[in-house]
């Protein structure tokens, strides 16, 4: 929008010209006080820039959050999301992982975890129009090695899993050769590795997904007080850099974190565990104000089960755009599936 179709005074439009801002929309890229410095203005004459680019921008009409919502089909990148290769999965989650912001996934061991990390990773290699991104993964694995074994499974069984697609797209698609593969050992590894080599993958577009499988091993390695201000630190550090990169590419970041069980026999779930439950997710409050989204995904274990096989629950313990909800998945050959007919919340 051309700077003279606002109502402002010719010197106010002449200085912010002479600042080479060209446009509405660069003036309200920049900041109240950087505005001011740029262009010399007075303090009332930059407030009075500010609600006269703004009023021209939106219009005379006021929206309201419902009205936005329902023109999500006029801005599609903005709600786009990455599937998680099952449809009742992407359902839970309102459509997949956002694209944007630090995505939790905790849960106890042999809870699926890593299985539905490796099915992301696939996930993210489909075209747009089946949920995908069309581009790899950085897997940073930080506890086991690779599973390189079970990805291969998982590769050739993706037909059978991803039904919505063409039978023989799976069979085109380089799997393997786009999933980057890092194995480190400490916190300051792990930060270096998402400063340097994360970014350089993603500058490329080689990458659009950033797995970190478990985000607690390290930490719980080499601190020993959990409550350290030190290691509050390296976690909003590490948060920082997460977050930033996944803003920078618009890049979903996915971590496995571990659990922990109450000490208290009697104790309550607080806000970080599941409704509930006596679980918690590792790293405490310093990590979870890191997140956008929180999973935890559990199993039943066997003497807990019956006679049934043991169950498994994917649940929203917090989110800013999903309700608290849950539902039932098992791990196949081919994957992780979600049951239908099991959403609650």
């Amino acid at each position: 929008m051309d700077l003279d179709h606002l109502e402002l005074n010719p010197r106010i439009v002449a200085a912010i010209r002479k600042a080479k801002l060209r446009s509405a929309e660069e003036v309200l890229r920049v900041s109240g006080p950087d505005l001011q410095r740029l262009t010399g203005l007075s303090g009332p004459d930059v407030q009075r820039v500010l609600r006269a680019v703004s009023a021209r921008l939106r219009g005379s009409s006021v929206l309201t959050a419902l009205d936005l919502h329902l023109q999500r089909d006029r801005f599609p990148e903005q709600h786009q999301r990455l599937s998680l290769g099952c449809p009742v999965l992407d359902r839970l989650l309102g459509g997949g992982l956002p694209l944007e912001g630090i995505t939790e996934l905790a849960g106890r061991s042999s809870a699926g975890k890593t299985q539905l990390a490796l099915q992301l990773c696939l996930a993210v290699q489909f075209p747009r129009q089946y949920g995908g991104l069309e581009a790899g993964a950085v897997y940073v694995c930080t506890e086991d090695a690779f599973p390189n074994k079970r990805l291969q499974q998982l590769i050739a069984l993706q037909p059978r899993l991803r039904t919505d697609a063409p039978g023989d797209l799976a069979g085109k698609l380089p799997f393997g050769d786009r999933i980057f593969i890092e194995h480190v050992a400490t916190v300051d590894t792990l930060l270096e590795c998402v400063r340097t080599k994360v970014p350089a993958l993603l500058s490329r577009g080689r990458a659009r997904l950033l797995v970190i499988d478990s985000v607690a091993a390290p930490f719980r390695c080499e601190f020993d007080r959990p409550a350290s201000a030190r290691r509050a630190r390296a976690l909003r550090a590490l948060g920082a850099a997460l977050r930033g990169l996944s803003q920078a590419f618009r890049s979903p970041v996915l971590c496995i974190n571990q659990v922990t069980e109450a000490v208290e026999e009697d104790a309550a779930p607080g806000p970080l565990g599941a409704p509930g439950a006596r679980l918690a997710p590792a790293l405490g409050i310093a990590w979870a104000n890191q997140l956008l989204l929180r999973l935890m995904a559990d199993r039943r274990r066997p003497e807990e089960a019956g006679l049934g096989p043991p169950a498994r629950t994917l649940r929203v313990v917090f989110a800013p755009h999903l309700p608290t909800s849950s539902c039932s998945y098992t791990v196949n050959p081919e994957g992780v599936r979600g049951t239908p007919g099991t959403q609650s919340g």
